[in-house]
């Protein structure tokens, strides 16, 4: 398998896929439905959604399991197959991407509050946590990616979680779309300290509001710490409705393309795309990095 850690130290950007939730809507997955469901239930639409952004030319991938927490897959009466959703999205991933692409497996937040504030303690959060990584480090992934994190105490549970069920490394990211800050109101440059200080690989921005709302939130990880190696995957822009039924991100593939130059004058190591992306939006940034 791919050696994360070794790429990371290499010369030159890793570009990572977009959007995932957004595709597979396209592809049949209804609105609100557990997209985590069909790597059970329609395994061959997720792996068609890998190999869509590998031929794009991403070289490291997702897999499919941001919402695949005990938490939130008891809302969806599925906390059974935790388990199962998880190594199987891991194992579509891996053969995908063989042994040319990096498979990170997804990690998101678990949609409860942390104690004080609401019913999720950080024992049971490292648990909750340790429990996905597990087995998404036994479906052959070559590192735990956590992503859109907004509470600093739940992000440091995801990675103690993952560290206590693997030796994986480990990259995460923070949404700052609440005017300049997370929903929980940390800044990018307490983030930065607070995680990077956790022995991560990667440090970084996901999701959020704009693309220069995230570039800015990433230029100040790396003015605050100039030596982190930083990560982005920044969303298509915010999305509207057309009409009565159709969703619609504005940020074309050419627009997306032009902020990946801007991303990477910053000094961003990993770099892909958020919400409302696809497989074009990747294929532009990397063409744009190529050439650029």
């Amino acid at each position: 398998m791919p050696d994360l850690r070794q790429r990371v130290a290499e010369p030159g950007i890793i570009i990572m896929d977009g959007a995932t939730g957004t595709q597979l809507q396209k592809m049949g997955l209804a609105v609100g439905a557990a997209p985590e469901l069909w790597n059970l239930e329609n395994p061959e639409a997720v792996k068609k959604h890998y190999l869509a952004y590998i031929e794009a030319g991403s070289e490291a991938i997702l897999t499919n399991t941001f919402g695949g927490n005990r938490p939130i897959l008891e809302k969806k009466r599925r906390a059974d197959q935790i388990h199962e959703l998880n190594l199987a999205a891991a194992r579509l991933a891996r053969e995908a991407a063989r042994d040319a692409v990096l498979v990170l497996g997804s990690i998101g937040p678990t949609g409860l509050m942390m104690a004080p504030m609401g019913p999720l303690t950080a024992d049971k959060a490292v648990a909750t946590f340790a429990e996905q990584a597990a087995s998404l480090a036994e479906g052959g992934v070559d590192g735990i990616h956590i992503e859109t994190m907004s509470d600093l105490n739940e992000a440091k549970a995801a990675i103690a979680g993952a560290r206590q069920a693997t030796g994986l490394p480990i990259t995460i990211t923070m949404s700052f779309d609440t005017f300049g800050r997370t929903m929980m109101g940390v800044r990018p440059e307490e983030a930065v300290q607070e995680l990077w200080a956790q022995d991560v690989l990667a440090v970084g921005v996901n999701c959020g509001r704009t693309l220069e709302e995230n570039l800015q939130a990433v230029t100040a990880m790396r003015d605050t710490m100039p030596d982190v190696t930083l990560i982005a995957k920044p969303n298509a822009g915010l999305p509207r409705m057309e009409g009565q039924t159709e969703i619609v991100y504005d940020v074309t593939s050419e627009i997306m393309a032009e902020y990946a130059l801007k991303f990477a004058e910053v000094g961003v190591k990993l770099l892909g795309a958020c919400c409302g992306s696809t497989p074009d939006h990747i294929k532009a940034m990397k063409a744009a990095l190529t050439t650029g």
